[in-house]
């Protein structure tokens, strides 16, 4: 989930979109490619500053004092230079400039309105300069590993035997590997090695399991666990570690399970491709009020209805309801469950379970506020991230189509310059070339 924090008015401040586990949440932290560090965030606009890790702290100050958003913060490779770049840039030239502005309450009163201004990659510059810090954490990552590959003064000790080994890293984790079946992998896809076992270490020392992540009680009961259950191996679904494996700096955004499920093959040149036993990825859609997941929207839509008495299909007839007027009442359901209050009459609740059993007790299930409150230009950004019910929306008569449309300035992007900036980026050309020297 994003980071979230309570804003001046006593609503919540989502940072970034939400995003729903594929699985039940098991407390697995998001994926950081960058370790700990000392750096400074400095403001934009302002002297205020924070360490690095507390960069939602920075992230809330820019949303609720400057009105500014940072989109795909998790995807710049190096955020301190990141803000000093944009700090100096607002010096010489006003913020309009740069970033989309939104402005919220637009149909209330003027008084009440506000602009808020999003910083994205959507702006060339931003683009290039995301671009740019990623080459440079490749380059620094690729020549750290060159380092430890040819090191011969690495000393360390067998975590399981206490056997002591010098020169090569490979020594030790090809011994762990034979003698003791617990490999983190081959010494070539690993960074920061010695970081590496250290943290591995610092795990057995707490009594620890590596793969379960379980505490015992002793080092015998632990070593027993992990002997008898097979458990002489990391969790792979730990983001702790992706720092350590090179693969995870490869492409932007992109986690070494997505990279390594890749085909890098050229499928258009493939004349002999056969698509006929393709099949679609089922659909997981997730139920507006609870964690219910179903496989085909036929099934959300009838879960709906059947266990909380909500008719979206109706409510979309009944008002008459386009499409992005549908995204927006389904974005603003969406945030004000999240935010533990009633949609129906605004009303905060400590708890989801306490908003829907007033939202059933006072009959709200099926009442919308008024459409000026929901029917808001925030509420075209989606709620969680990875919302399969904004993907079903139809207008409520497809027939009128042709001659009615909702009055949305809707932009069609032209995909073709980003598709050869894929091809010829500064990222794909590195690789190519380290590549053809290895």
């Amino acid at each position: 989930m994003a980071a979230r924090d309570e804003g001046k008015d006593g609503q919540d401040s989502i940072l970034e979109p939400l995003c729903f586990p594929e699985q039940p949440a098991d407390g697995a932290s998001t994926p950081s490619l960058q370790g700990p560090s000392t750096e400074l965030l400095v403001c934009l606009f302002c002297p205020e500053s924070v360490p690095l890790l507390q960069k939602d702290v920075l992230l809330k100050h820019l949303l609720l004092e400057h009105k500014l958003v940072v989109a795909d913060v998790k995807l710049i490779a190096d955020l301190p230079k990141y803000m000093l770049y944009w700090k100096g840039r607002f010096l010489e030239q006003p913020v309009t400039d740069f970033c989309s502005v939104i402005k919220t309450n637009s149909t209330g009163p003027v008084e009440k309105q506000e602009d808020y201004f999003l910083l994205c990659d959507v702006l060339p510059e931003d683009r290039i300069l995301r671009e740019r810090l990623q080459q440079k954490r490749l380059e620094e990552v690729l020549e750290q590993q060159q380092v430890e590959r040819d090191d011969n003064s690495f000393h360390h000790l067998c975590m399981f035997c206490s056997e002591e080994f010098t020169g090569n890293r490979s020594s030790l984790l090809n011994h762990m590997a034979r003698e003791h079946s617990f490999s983190i992998g081959l010494p070539d896809n690993i960074v920061y090695c010695k970081q590496f076992l250290d943290t591995l270490q610092s795990k057995l020392d707490n009594l620890q399991c590596l793969y379960c992540e379980k505490t015992f009680r002793d080092k015998t009961t632990l070593k027993d666990h992990m002997r008898k259950k097979a458990h002489r191996r990391i969790n792979a679904s730990n983001r702790e570690y992706d720092r350590f494996y090179v693969i995870n700096y490869l492409e932007l955004g992109k986690t070494w399970e997505e990279v390594q499920s890749e085909d890098d093959r050229e499928l258009a040149d493939d004349e002999d491709d056969d698509w006929s036993d393709w099949q679609a990825h089922p659909v997981s859609a997730v139920c507006l009020f609870c964690d219910h997941q179903s496989e085909t929207m036929e099934q959300i839509y009838t879960h709906m209805k059947e266990a909380h008495d909500f008719d979206l299909h109706k409510l979309r007839t009944e008002l008459n309801l386009k499409f992005y007027q549908q995204v927006k009442l389904v974005n603003f359901i969406r945030r004000q469950i999240h935010q533990n209050r009633c949609y129906g009459c605004q009303e905060k609740f400590d708890s989801r379970e306490n908003v829907l059993r007033h939202v059933v007790a006072e009959g709200h299930v099926m009442k919308l506020p008024d459409v000026s409150i929901w029917n808001q230009p925030q509420y075209y950004f989606p709620t969680y991230e990875n919302d399969a019910l904004l993907c079903t929306l139809s207008d409520s008569d497809e027939s009128d189509d042709k001659t009615h449309s909702e009055d949305v300035p809707v932009i069609a992007e032209d995909i073709s310059d980003l598709r050869a900036l894929k091809q010829t980026s500064v990222l794909n050309q590195l690789l190519k070339n380290r590549s053809s020297c290895s």
